[in-house]
């Protein structure tokens, strides 16, 4: 069995001391770019591999962030979920932490997992996701002043956070169904106490309103996020007549766009060409379904990132150049939305064009 490689031979192989190698690695340091090459080198060509537990004695850290969730049923698959994980998970490793899932039913009724997280010195730090009004948990670590970073947007000053512009995201599907001729448009949401349902609502109205068309209360419906909930409204609004049903729909989730697409084609409609449907999220599905389902791609991977950087240099005590961080959505066009779908190759719009 060969001897451990140790932090002396790399500082060796280096030629620097062992103590600048330690605080290189740990990010404790500035070197210049042609000393900190030659560690990475000599750590590399070595195949040397930090005591971790050493480390974390020494440092009194576990190198652990505690990542909750909350989780669909299990038969139903989130591949946007996986996507921030995946994400999270990379960007943490890249800096030598990792990432501790705990899933989460109810975000006001777990409290003390995080109480014990913390008190047991298990995490370092916290990302929040399903952040709603009034979060009891944002309280909670605010007065335990334990670090943490939110993805969703966060009224209280002093939390950080990185969101996704749901309000633009919605505004562009709406404002691409009025370019298409559509001035009778529903919407498809998610019940009034769901901060981000109603974020992308409130682009849904400000479209319409910008294109001075009625807002009308029936053709809002709110429910959960089931394929089942958007196929039930849609079919409420096709029991009108050809001159008041709605001809134009767009809906929070893809899901529930895809319940409205069902609707529509069981109804003898053609989606897209008869109604136009917009969905929200780009799930891999979209693009495979007949027709394509136009959605807004959110920028998943980059929030990931993110999420982690700014935690990451919290807990580091670097210098922060902002604490949040709103990233733009675009919109993918697909036949679903087109009232002439003779090109089927999907065009994407951000909020610049």
């Amino acid at each position: 069995m060969t001897d451990r490689v140790t932090l002396k031979d790399v500082a060796a192989r280096a030629q620097v001391s062992y103590q600048t190698v330690s605080k290189v690695l740990n990010r404790q340091t500035r070197v210049s770019t042609a000393t900190e090459k030659r560690i990475h080198d000599a750590v590399r060509a070595l195949g040397y591999t930090p005591d971790q537990r050493a480390r974390n004695l020494r440092a009194q850290r576990s190198y652990m962030l505690g990542y909750s969730w909350r989780p669909d049923s299990p038969n139903q698959v989130n591949p946007i979920l996986d996507l921030f994980m995946h994400s999270m998970v990379a960007a943490a490793d890249a800096v030598g932490y990792h990432i501790l899932p705990f899933p989460h039913p109810d975000p006001e009724d777990h409290i003390d997992k995080y109480r014990d997280l913390i008190r047991t010195g298990r995490v370092d730090g916290f990302v929040l996701s399903s952040v709603e009004y009034q979060d009891s948990r944002i309280r909670f670590l605010q007065r335990e002043k334990f670090p943490f970073v939110a993805f969703g947007g966060v009224a209280e000053p002093s939390a950080m956070y990185v969101d996704v512009d749901g309000t633009e995201g919605m505004r562009l599907a709406t404002a691409h169904l009025i370019a298409q001729g559509h001035t009778r448009i529903a919407a498809l949401g998610w019940p009034k106490e769901s901060r981000v349902g109603e974020l992308r609502l409130a682009g849904y109205v400000r479209a319409m309103r910008g294109a001075k068309l009625p807002v009308r209360a029936r053709w809002v419906a709110r429910g959960t996020g089931s394929v089942e909930t958007g196929y039930q409204a849609t079919q409420h609004w096709l029991q009108g007549g050809e001159r008041t049903r709605p001809t134009a729909i767009v809906a929070v989730t893809d899901v529930l766009a895809i319940g409205a697409m069902r609707a529509i084609q069981e109804s003898g409609l053609r989606v897209g060409a008869d109604i136009g449907v917009t969905g929200f999220d780009d799930t891999p599905l979209a693009q495979y379904l007949t027709p394509g389902l136009s959605s807004v791609r959110q920028p998943i991977w980059q929030a990931g990132q993110n999420v982690i950087d700014l935690l990451v240099h919290c807990l580091e005590q670097e210098p922060l150049a902002q604490t949040r961080v709103v990233l733009n959505p675009e919109l993918v066009i697909r036949p679903s939305s087109l009232l002439h779908a003779d090109n089927t190759s999907e065009i994407a719009i951000t909020h610049n064009e």
